[in-house]
């Protein structure tokens, strides 16, 4: 009897990760769409037009493409768009600090940075949109706006000045599990419930944001300083990074949920639960 349980849960634990991927797979279709365009313009000459400027069009087409097939709405273009802006400034900026570089030549660079890179950004909020949805997501216990709102702009504004002053992300990270530290996320896989500290969950999406980064800087997308001669592993430092990032990102993405649904006017505890 022991043996026919543990085998009844091996087994169903099985079938959730199955569902449980292939909705992260579904949720992934905009970066996916970048990925296959490095990969095919890596090893395929496209005739005509620059690299760049091909991976720009494909994210393009697959926004346009994704909007006209409702698998993501007007709102939801607004905050991607929100998102392309936020992380092409970044890029800018770190190209002239020559923290990375885009070497490849290309009608649509702007100040050293193509823009296409913007999309790379955005791809992450296309990303945390469709998970919200597909999965169900709701927040139980989100810190208020007066927490979440400067913490954030603190951690996007240390991107830009750690290069002149003392580097702020361990102070700030060190605040993130203060302010989170009873925020969870509750998710639906195939009918069940699971539950997730929300910093358990931004660290997960780091770490995989940072195996892709190594992908695209494989493919070329863009390089590192140590990258020049020969490609080597991304530091692993940059997950710290890519975990302050994703923070923003899920702070803009579910403050904007709450103030489309009015729960700060309709429901005091606003500030403690968010639904997609």
């Amino acid at each position: 009897m022991v043996i026919k349980h543990v085998k009844g849960r091996f087994k169903h634990a099985i079938i959730q990760l199955f569902h449980f991927g292939y909705q992260q797979a579904m949720s992934c279709i905009f970066p996916v769409a970048i990925f296959l365009a490095l990969g095919i313009s890596k090893f395929i000459e496209i005739p005509l037009i620059p690299r760049y400027d091909f991976i720009l069009i494909v994210s393009i087409l697959v926004q346009a493409l994704m909007l006209w097939t409702g698998l993501e709405t007007r709102d939801e273009l607004k905050v991607i768009t929100v998102f392309h802006l936020i992380g092409l400034m970044l890029e800018i900026y770190k190209v002239h600090m020559g923290s990375w570089a885009y070497p490849e030549e290309a009608w649509s660079k702007v100040f050293g940075v193509p823009l296409y890179s913007g999309f790379m950004y955005a791809s992450v909020a296309s990303y945390m949109i469709q998970a919200w949805r597909r999965l169900k997501l709701e927040i139980f216990m989100w810190p208020k706006a007066y927490y979440a709102v400067p913490l954030s702009a603190a951690i996007y504004l240390n991107f830009f000045t750690h290069h002149f002053i003392y580097d702020m992300r361990w102070i700030l990270t060190a605040l993130l599990f203060v302010v989170f530290f009873r925020t969870t996320v509750r998710y639906v896989v195939n009918g069940h419930i699971y539950h997730m500290p929300m910093i358990l969950a931004y660290f997960l999406i780091a770490f995989f944001i940072w195996i892709a980064e190594n992908i695209s800087t494989i493919l070329g997308g863009y390089i590192y300083p140590n990258q020049t001669s020969t490609w080597e592993l991304v530091h692993l430092g940059k997950i710290s990074s890519w975990f302050l990032l994703v923070v923003i990102s899920m702070i803009i993405v579910a403050q904007l949920k709450r103030v489309k649904a009015g729960l700060q006017k309709k429901d005091p505890s606003a500030n403690q639960t968010i639904t997609g």
